[in-house]
């Protein structure tokens, strides 16, 4: 079913030119897209500027989606602070109501309702419950902890320590999708076996869950590259599994060690580029400042509705 989609992440080989010739090329030429989320946002929207980048960039840098052809490409339709283009699926990305539906302990408890999902995953306190609260902008859907393997969510307490009980968490986004909380990788406390438990437990969820359309990989900016990062990324890459690299904490001036969220990006890039054939999507965010938000949402939007036209066209029985 999802073939075609997925595929844009494969594992093979190419070459990304580094992040300061892609914010070049953004400073340089005016991108502007900023969208009202008080109005819906009409599907394949552009803004004034329809200068082309250079066709290398285009190639080796910027996430194409299906419905656009390369050479179409305009720097007004590439999304602020990402290398996403906008295309023809893109909608009304507005989220009107959002609500904790239920915690699984086991993959095969998920809903079984056939609506699209959006998986959020990253290292334990990465900031995934505060993405999901600054997407739906209700401040408690899903309340933060400070301590790794505790997370409540609404009124309905999911706790866990490792090793023990591990919960998927669905929230149902406008009674049509559902975003999708993981729990956290890489805590510092939890024994190998725990850790051990979490993988099996999180990759039989990935390699068995047909309604996913994609999952959101959250990478810490504030602070240097972690290795545990990457392999998450190489593994989902390695099955096959469509992903966006969401850059969390972007807000921050420098992050841990001195560095900056820029450089860290870079470095990620640098590190990862090898990796993939065809650029993965990648997008800047804070929870603190709003960043990247708006156009977060506006990815997800032309992902999903592919989603679903694709499903129409296997259920057609159109290849």
């Amino acid at each position: 079913m999802l073939l075609r989609w997925r595929s844009l992440t494969s594992l093979l080989p190419w070459s990304r030119p580094s992040l300061a010739a892609l914010s070049a090329i953004h400073h340089r030429l005016p991108l502007c897209i900023r969208f009202d989320t008080s109005k819906p946002i009409a599907a394949g929207r552009r803004t004034a500027s329809s200068v082309a980048p250079p066709p290398e960039l285009v190639k080796k840098a910027l996430f194409v989606p299906p419905g656009v052809a390369k050479e179409d490409v305009t720097v007004g339709t590439v999304l602020p602070g990402s290398n996403i283009v906008v295309g023809p699926y893109a909608g009304d990305a507005r989220i009107k109501q959002a609500e904790f539906v239920k915690s699984s302990s086991r993959a095969k408890d998920c809903p079984k309702d056939g609506k699209p999902e959006f998986a959020i995953i990253g290292r334990s306190n990465i900031g995934k419950s505060s993405l999901i609260n600054t997407l739906v902008r209700q401040k408690d859907i899903a309340l933060t902890s400070k301590k790794p393997g505790i997370l409540i969510c609404c009124d309905f307490v999911c706790s866990w320590t490792a090793g023990k009980t591990q919960l998927i968490n669905h929230f149902l986004i406008n009674r049509s999708w559902y975003i999708v909380d993981l729990p956290g990788y890489g805590f510092a406390h939890a024994s190998e076996s725990a850790r051990m438990d979490w993988s099996s437990f999180t990759k039989g969820y990935f390699q068995n869950r047909e309604m996913l359309v994609a999952v959101l990989l959250l990478v810490d900016a504030s602070v240097p590259p972690q290795k545990i990062d990457l392999d998450c990324a190489n593994w989902l890459g390695r099955n096959n599994i469509g992903m966006t690299f969401v850059f969390t904490k972007c807000d921050k001036a420098k992050g841990g060690k001195g560095s900056r969220p820029s450089d860290n990006i870079q470095q990620f890039h640098e590190l990862i580029r090898t990796c993939y054939r065809e650029p993965p999507p990648w997008i800047t965010t804070s929870s603190v400042t709003g960043m990247g938000r708006d156009e977060l949402l506006m990815h997800m939007s032309q992902l999903r509705n592919y989603w679903d036209n694709d499903d129409d066209d296997d259920d057609d029985g159109v290849l």
